[in-house]
């Protein structure tokens, strides 16, 4: 097999980086980044000095606040991050097409297997892609080479929160040997729990295990942990394509809560900022897809089609009630909720074919277009529906 030079770029704690460009006076303070103050607010990220200090993400803001008093909470703000995210891409595609953004939080992926040619060996690529981040957008990312995306991110794992590493070709299993399996991606707290038993907390100790042993003790995961602690990591880099790219917006409940009219309420808010996002880039909604996350820990995914495409607030949250009532079927509190679109096409420019219905989807058409505009000018809470008002009370 053709060896692979996969570069993992890793802009350390990026909401907070991303903060302090837009207000300089955050630098070289506390800052945490945490919804706003309730009861069941949590840690969404928070800059090295509160990390040194304790804090930690998907801690509760009152705890994390208890270990740095002197933080400076801030709002989350996702379609800041997701725009951020958007630029570091663009400076990354000149290198190669096979780039891979796995989430929101400052974490890129870079095939450069066939790029030496034309841009030198790949660590001088990193260098590159690190210098525009840091000229055009003011970032410092963390870098590191290696075969695989597996080794790749355990390297900048090992030089956060600045510096670079490279793992070259052949030296995987050695370089984990010595490393914690918490630092290992893909071995669960559950799987780190198991191998306590047997008092195994290294990677080097587990590597020690033949197939068989692992088999007898995880079962069919035991192939999978036999790879991850040698380092064995063949899943590609995914290209990434702007018009599959999705839309999300998330609501933590201050309070886990069983009200029927709460839980719509906030999920109508979630439908107005997709659906003004949708207006916004001319597009429509084919599916949306809602997870919810209970009080117990158990979370369920469902989605709900839209035939054909919509993109007014009306139409998106009958589609969001559909997928509510298929995954809301336990009696248990939710704690958190999140709405997506992962699926949308540019808006059809087809008539409706009867009169009635036509006349039906321009005075929506022209009902959303003045909310936006009033919304636009006013602020997002300057019109609001009657069934948000239940979130006042809650």
């Amino acid at each position: 097999m053709r060896s692979r030079s996969i570069i993992h770029l890793n802009v350390a704690d990026f909401a907070v980086a991303i903060e302090r460009q837009a207000d300089c006076r955050l630098r070289n303070c506390p800052v945490i980044i945490a919804p706003e103050v309730a009861a069941r607010a949590e840690v969404y990220d928070m800059s090295e000095e509160a990390y040194q200090d304790g804090v930690r993400k998907g801690m509760p803001l009152k705890k994390a606040l208890r270990f740095c008093s002197g933080a400076k909470v801030l709002p989350p703000h996702p379609d800041r991050y997701e725009q951020a995210m958007m630029e570091c891409f663009k400076r990354v595609l000149p290198y190669s097409p096979l780039a891979e953004m796995t989430d929101q939080k400052g974490h890129i992926f870079v095939d450069v297997t066939g790029s030496s040619r034309l841009f030198g060996p790949p660590p001088d690529i990193a260098w590159r892609i690190r210098s525009a981040f840091r000229s055009e957008m003011g970032l410092d990312p963390i870098w590191s080479v290696a075969s695989n995306k597996l080794v790749a991110k355990v390297a900048t794992r090992l030089v956060k929160p600045s510096g670079e590493y490279i793992v070259r070709e052949g030296e995987e299993t050695h370089f984990l040997q010595p490393l914690p399996l918490y630092l290992v991606p893909g071995i669960l707290p559950e799987d780190r729990k198991q191998f306590g038993e047997f008092n195994l907390s290294f990677a080097g100790q587990v590597a020690g295990l033949t197939m068989e042993q692992l088999d007898l003790i995880f079962g069919r995961r035991g192939q999978t942990l036999f790879n991850l602690v040698r380092g064995v990591d063949l899943s590609p880099v995914q290209s990434f394509c702007l018009k599959k790219k999705g839309i999300c917006f998330d609501h933590v409940f201050g309070t886990d809560t069983g009200q029927v009219a709460v839980v719509e309420g906030v999920l109508y808010c979630l439908v107005e900022k997709i659906g003004s996002l949708l207006r916004r880039q001319r597009l429509s909604a084919k599916n949306l897809g809602l997870i919810l996350d209970f009080s117990d820990g158990k979370r369920i995914a469902r989605q709900a089609a839209a035939r054909p495409p919509v993109h007014d607030d009306f139409s998106l949250f009958s589609v969001a009630k559909l997928a509510l009532k298929r995954a809301w079927t336990r009696r248990v509190r939710i704690r958190h909720m999140s709405l997506s679109c992962s699926c949308y096409e540019s808006k059809s420019l087809q008539l409706e074919l009867f009169a009635g219905s036509r006349a039906e989807k321009e005075k929506k058409e022209q009902l959303m277009s003045a909310l936006d505009r009033v919304r636009q000018r006013f602020g997002s809470g300057s019109v609001r529906t009657g069934r948000t008002f239940s979130l006042d009370a809650a």
